[in-house]
């Protein structure tokens, strides 16, 4: 199915495409490996002279379906699905990073991936600056040096909530010769396809709205094919030089446009192993077909809850993109005129013990490690999902101690509101 379809249509019936006889739904292919006639067809799978599966660790027909789905509704070349989110920005920087390499980041970030680039991937000998997204193009470019290879950042930020310029972050990589990597794991390509503003590289945690119902962890990695590598052939001769674990084979000369996607399959996925399995495939997939139809009701739900927050006598600020007094609001009109997400975060006026007895006294919104599924849940970073953040860190992240982050569900707004109405009592 072509990339010509519209979203909605490629929500339901992209990547897979049934033949005679063949089951209408995708199918789930539980299977390690995969039979052939002779052992020159096997030996050719292996040389990446032919294309075919052969063990799930590397291709599965059930993953690679729900990643053509994903690549097409992006608008990307193709697609590696894998086992989280996490290990989807991993691969994207690592595919192309070594030892004694550097990328530049937004600091705004999820501080699983903040603490992924600033401690783990350190230890593996690849340096990160962190830079303010809302600086300068020149104050940013300060941050980049000679062995710089990636700028990454996300569309819209975990959990401040705030929006990228996307162009602007597109513009300063290729100035420097280096491929935008952005999370786009809250807009979802139902809201932006940061490809059509220059982005070269596209991550999600799958786990979010793409799922949508918190059943299956996995994420992706979706490459546009649009970054030239040969023109920075120096840079990345891990792509543009001779792979001696393929007898020498040239990833640019061999694969064009795909070289990127085969690297990471044939090489770190190899080698690392975090692929999605065929059953949470299947379960993501049924999730994708009504992701369209969703995300709408996430922003809808979301804009009522913002705008009952900002004239709330006890809430202290919001920070959602689609108020008009946001700061990111002109930004959200450009990127995501449609909605951004269902996620926005706010603080109660009072200290940090009043915010959690805050949250403690709802009934319908569920304190959980999550975000963005069907139903309503709320968190308090800083005591959570940051929390291995120094002080200093979590200001830098944009996580102010106060900050909750609020996932609005697809229930009555109606109902939602009451429940933070009641919760509200407390104060």
């Amino acid at each position: 199915m072509t990339k010509e379809f519209k979203k909605g249509t490629l929500c339901v019936q992209g990547g897979w495409q049934p033949k005679k006889g063949e089951s209408r739904v995708l199918p789930i292919y539980q299977s390690t490996t995969f039979k052939y006639e002779t052992s020159e067809q096997m030996a050719r799978l292996f040389d990446l002279e032919d294309s075919g599966y052969f063990y799930s660790r590397l291709q599965n027909p059930t993953v690679d379906a729900v990643g053509a789905k994903i690549a097409a509704l992006e608008g990307g070349v193709a697609t590696v699905m894998t086992a989280s989110g996490q290990a989807a920005n991993f691969y994207a920087i690592f595919n192309i990073c070594q030892a004694g390499d550097h990328f530049v980041s937004a600091s705004t970030i999820y501080g699983g991936t903040y603490n992924l680039f600033s401690v783990t991937m350190k230890k593996l000998g690849i340096d990160v600056t962190f830079v303010d997204a809302d600086a300068s193009a020149e104050e940013i470019e300060k941050a980049f040096r000679p062995n710089t290879k990636a700028l990454f950042g996300e569309t819209i930020s975990n959990p401040g909530v705030n929006i990228l310029d996307i162009e602007k972050f597109a513009e300063i990589a290729h100035k420097h010769g280096v491929p935008f990597i952005v999370d786009n794991t809250f807009a979802t390509p139902v809201n932006c396809r940061p490809f059509e503003w220059g982005a070269d590289i596209v991550t999600h945690s799958t786990t979010k709205y793409m799922d949508g119902h918190a059943v299956a962890v996995g994420g992706a990695v979706v490459d546009s094919g649009n970054f030239d590598w040969e023109a920075w052939h120096d840079k990345y001769t891990c792509l543009t030089e001779p792979d001696d674990s393929y007898h020498g084979l040239v990833y640019t000369q061999a694969f064009g446009k795909a070289a990127y996607i085969t690297k990471m399959v044939a090489q770190v996925m190899r080698d690392l192993g975090s692929m999605m399995a065929p059953e949470n495939a299947f379960l993501l997939n049924l999730g994708l077909e009504t992701l369209h139809l969703r995300m709408p009701r996430h922003c809808e739900n979301a804009q009522k809850v913002a705008e009952y927050l900002e004239n709330h006598p006890k809430v202290a600020w919001v920070n959602h993109c689609g108020l008009p007094s946001n700061k990111y609001y002109s930004l959200a009109k450009k990127y995501l005129p449609n909605g951004a997400c269902g996620v926005l975060a706010f603080g109660v006026k009072g200290s940090k013990e009043d915010a959690i007895r805050f949250m403690d006294s709802l009934k319908l919104i569920s304190i959980v490690t999550h975000v963005a599924d069907a139903r309503s849940c709320i968190l308090h970073p800083a005591s959570h999902t940051h929390r291995q953040l120094s002080d200093e860190q979590l200001i830098e992240a944009g996580v102010a101690p106060d900050l909750m982050r609020l996932s609005v569900g697809i229930e009555d707004a109606e109902d939602i509101i009451a429940d933070i109405e009641q919760a509200m009592q407390v104060l």
